[in-house]
């Protein structure tokens, strides 16, 4: 199956770095939202990437040029998804919300459209249970920030055919990306050390180990990651990190039992950039600052 239109279900941080994925690499894209306010600052951070990418020697003007105009915006959600081949879903990490979209997907979309979720932790095979075509149902899970990072997960559902996850690596492949296949298992391969790496991260923070900055840089220089663990976690959102932990610490034990500073930092209302103040705080594109 040759995919040419994806619909991105959700426009926050990783339904923006989708949408933008996925125009970068020829595809015609649907962005949809509830919200026109968050579809349409997703839209000025796409454009902001894109002009970064110029700037860097990634993209020509013209390649930018194009892939601005494969992306539509839009506030309908049946009109998104009628002509799409393959759906990728981005909202929050809520088994009953994805749940929900899911079913909505599979009484509107064509017989042959593809349902992807990007979950970092749940089950795909749950997700794809309340479909009526469970073989097209796949876990494809991004990462931030999608337009550097070049590894895709896809992850299998206990009925996802071989041919869905043909079809879904190709895509992947075409936007740039690398792929793993992993077994469906709480967390996945990178969430899971991610979660651990971070949660000590804000242990350490609250302990006063290291000021946030030091802890940042010495896990970057230290240990060779491209981002500090509390910086990313501010990128991915504060809350999504908590559930995430919550999630883990249900189906894979104590290990993984969330920070009391994480929580606290959530039940404050500082949840990383897109709310302008997490561990860190940022202006109203999302730049830190210092």
């Amino acid at each position: 199956m040759k995919v040419e239109n994806i619909t991105v279900i959700g426009s926050g941080v990783m339904g923006q770095g989708i949408a933008y994925a996925a125009a970068v690499g020829g595809f015609h894209v649907q962005l949809y939202d509830i919200k026109r306010e968050s579809m349409d600052h997703a839209f000025q951070v796409i454009q902001r990437d894109l002009e970064e990418a110029v700037r860097r020697g990634k993209l020509t003007v013209q390649q930018a040029d194009a892939a601005i105009g494969r992306l539509q915006l839009t506030e309908y959600f049946d009109e998104s998804i009628k002509n799409a081949d393959l759906v990728i879903e981005a909202v929050l990490e809520l088994i009953d919300l994805k749940m929900d979209i899911f079913r909505r997907l599979d009484a509107i979309c064509p017989s042959h459209t593809i349902l992807a979720t990007n979950t970092s932790t749940m089950s795909p095979t749950e997700i794809a249970a309340v479909t009526r075509r469970a073989d097209r149902c796949v876990a494809m899970h991004f990462f931030n920030p999608v337009a550097k990072m070049k590894l895709v997960e896809i992850i299998r559902g206990m009925d996802t055919s071989d041919l869905t996850v043909a079809a879904v690596r190709a895509v992947a492949r075409q936007m740039g990306k690398e792929t793993v296949e992993v077994n469906e298992f709480p967390g996945f391969v990178p969430g899971r050390i991610s979660a651990l790496v971070g949660n000590e991260a804000m242990y350490m923070l609250m302990e006063g180990v290291a000021s946030r900055e030091d802890i940042d840089k010495a896990i970057k220089l230290g240990l060779g990651y491209p981002m500090g663990p509390l910086e990313l976690a501010d990128l991915v959102g504060l809350d999504t990190r908590l559930r995430n932990l919550e999630y883990l610490h249900k189906t894979l034990g104590e290990k993984y039992r969330p920070c009391p500073l994480l929580t606290k930092y959530v039940k404050s209302g500082r949840l990383g950039k897109k709310s302008g103040r997490g561990i860190f705080e940022y202006d109203e594109l999302g730049q830190r600052l210092s």
